[in-house]
């Protein structure tokens, strides 16, 4: 599902990506083929998690980690059409489910029911219209929902820490750590530094990435690793780091709005 449209076009909707799949539903991957992410996927996620990939689309990301030993992923889109050529294409790959549904709800499943969870463009996707903030916050109270405690959300995004801690790092979202790792674009020639994918990116107080590497760099894909806290661990959520008044406003402005999706959500 994921994926750039113009603003105006049906972001979250059924008949869009219906329409879409019906004229092309050949393989196509975001940002980043397994190739190029699988150190990262093998350094987080071990081929015996149940893992579930929202927004799968079209890629070839399942099926590669499957023929790499993974086991049991779920896979969930919107679209039924896809869901629908996908099943059919993979009937003779059992590590490969699939589900049509709505990422921003997904109450087939239960709390805990995932030791993974791996986005590779969808919360972005959800960021491109009009209530980007209520729908990526409905998808991220989701994926923390059927998060088992100790589990991972691995999230391979194009937008860097000012753009995205804010939605990550919440009170209503209690992940015992999140850490960030960075990946050139494919066919970049100027990303910078050459530094291997799985060297963990300290994060400045004011949320940039260092000395290291420009805050506006356009040739790097960030993939933010969000552990889930685990009660029994008795680990402890990390103090949010002093940030700008744009970023304290952002942050405030996103718990509130969180806030009132979580009792939302509870109260149905």
């Amino acid at each position: 599902m994921a994926g750039a449209r113009n603003k105006g076009e049906g972001y979250f909707d059924e008949a869009y990506w219906n329409n879409r799949y019906a004229r092309d539903p050949a393989p196509f991957d975001w940002y980043q083929r397994y190739g190029e992410i699988s150190p990262l996927i093998k350094m987080y996620i071990k081929t015996t998690d149940r893992i579930l990939m929202v927004g799968c689309g079209s890629a070839l990301l399942s099926e590669e980690m499957a023929k790499d030993g993974y086991q049991r992923i779920m896979n969930v889109d919107i679209s039924d059409i896809l869901i629908k050529f996908l099943i059919d294409k993979y009937k003779h790959m059992p590590q490969l489910q699939y589900k049509t549904m709505d990422v921003r709800c997904m109450k087939e499943f239960k709390d805990g029911e995932f030791s993974s969870v791996l986005d590779k463009g969808m919360l972005d996707n959800l960021m491109c219209g009009s209530s980007a903030q209520a729908c990526a916050a409905s998808m991220l109270s989701e994926v923390h929902r059927v998060l088992k405690p100790g589990g991972i959300y691995m999230l391979v995004s194009y937008g860097d820490p000012r753009g995205r801690m804010a939605y990550l790092r919440t009170k209503y979202l209690p992940w015992a750590s999140i850490k960030l790792h960075a990946i050139p674009r494919p066919g970049s020639k100027r990303a910078y530094p050459p530094r291997k994918i799985t060297d963990v990116i300290e994060m400045q107080r004011d949320l940039s990435k260092g000395p290291w590497c420009n805050v506006e760099e356009p040739d790097l894909h960030y993939v933010y690793i969000c552990s889930k806290l685990d009660p029994k661990a008795k680990e402890k959520t990390p103090e949010l780091p002093k940030s700008s008044k744009l970023a304290i406003f952002k942050k405030s402005m996103l718990e509130a709005q969180n806030k009132i999706l979580y009792n939302k959500y509870n109260s149905e």
